[in-house]
């Protein structure tokens, strides 16, 4: 396959599948001199892990990661940076009975219509499992924003279902439940919900916001390489992503243009409906994004669906999957937010030089 790799200068190239021995990631493009250690990368993976608790899929992989190339002496070199983490709780036995069936609203029918095959343990390059390299990169460009510019990025639950969190807004919360949901009191009414689709062996959707505070101004390219459309790509690549806002959003459709329109003052922007982003260049602002998941496709309910010969069949998928795929995806968006960035910021030293005061 092609299409793997993403980022201008600061490159990320993910490899592997779900059931393989392994995955990995080369970044290459990161700057000399940021000191990283394995550790480091750990704590992320952690946030991002299946089995932590019952909300989720109970794979347990142990995520631990090595750093093959591109540090020594715990910094960075210039040089590609390899990382490998090897799958060690696969069951590909639980995805015997499809490997000649196509589940519904997975990507089986698709990737068998492009290769003429497909790897049908756990959706193979298709599965979530992809995204772990992604949140070990996005510790990389992470601490390199927060080292240069104070780039704090920080992602959380905005939605579950059909339950909003848009009240309490504990940014220490979001650390302390499975959910990584800012107001406690949504967190039982959230583990409600959960433990009734479990018990009903059905799914459901999420929505995920991200803010990136002190982001310096300038960042994004006119025409083609727009910091939102960027941003918009980067979060439609990941599994399961069916929607992207950057500030206002959709909601901007029914806000009138003297609403809508962030004024200026000396003493800075009066509002931030555009979400940080002027004419596909950051404005110093906040940048706010929101992705939307879908609900999980695997499911042990069955189903209408059809064979690689086009026969019709039931399809009852069996195996460890997440009930509900956004609750594990607030350090995924973090990452990819934290991998644009990046980018952009030694694209825009690349062409313009310093940043402007």
């Amino acid at each position: 396959m092609s299409h793997n790799r993403f980022g201008h200068l600061f490159c990320v190239t993910t490899f592997g599948e779900s059931h393989g021995p392994a995955i990995g990631c080369v970044v290459d493009g990161c700057p000399p001199g940021l000191e990283i250690s394995a550790e480091e990368i750990r704590g992320d993976l952690e946030r991002r892990a299946t089995g932590k608790s019952r909300h989720t899929s109970q794979r347990r992989e142990k995520d631990d990661v090595q750093i093959l190339s591109g540090v020594f002496e715990g910094r960075t070199t210039g040089t590609p940076i390899a990382l490998l983490i090897e799958n060690t709780d696969a069951r590909s036995r639980d995805y015997a009975n499809i490997k000649r069936q196509f589940r519904p609203g997975h990507a089986d029918y698709t990737y068998w219509k492009k290769y003429g095959l497909r790897d049908y343990r756990g959706g193979g390059r298709s599965s979530a499992r992809e995204t772990t390299m992604r949140v070990a990169a996005g510790v990389i460009a992470k601490k390199w924003l927060r080292a240069e510019f104070g780039t704090a990025i920080q992602g959380w639950l905005a939605q579950l279902g059909p339950h909003r969190v848009d009240g309490t807004m504990d940014w220490d919360e979001i650390e302390n439940n499975p959910f990584f949901c800012p107001d406690p009191a949504m967190v039982p009414v959230l583990e409600a919900h959960m433990d009734a689709l479990r018990k009903s062996g059905d799914s459901t959707g999420a929505r995920v916001n991200v803010i990136a505070r002190n982001v310096p101004a300038g960042l994004g390219a006119p025409v083609y390489g727009k910091l939102d459309a960027d941003l918009a790509s980067a979060m439609m690549s990941i599994n399961a992503a069916k929607g992207v806002e950057i500030g206002a959003g959709f909601d901007s459709v029914a806000q009138l243009g003297t609403e809508h329109r962030d004024e200026i003052t000396p003493d800075g922007f009066l509002s931030n409906h555009a979400g940080g982003i002027l004419g596909g260049i950051s404005s110093g602002q906040d940048i706010v994004v929101s992705t939307a998941f879908k609900p999980t496709s695997s499911l042990r309910l069955p189903c209408r669906g059809i064979d690689i010969d086009g026969n019709e069949v039931e399809v009852v998928t069996k195996g460890r999957h997440d009930p509900c795929v956004g609750i594990r995806a607030t350090p995924i968006v973090e990452a990819m937010m934290a991998i644009v960035l990046m980018d952009h910021a030694l694209r825009h030293r690349a062409q313009v030089g310093r940043f402007a005061e």
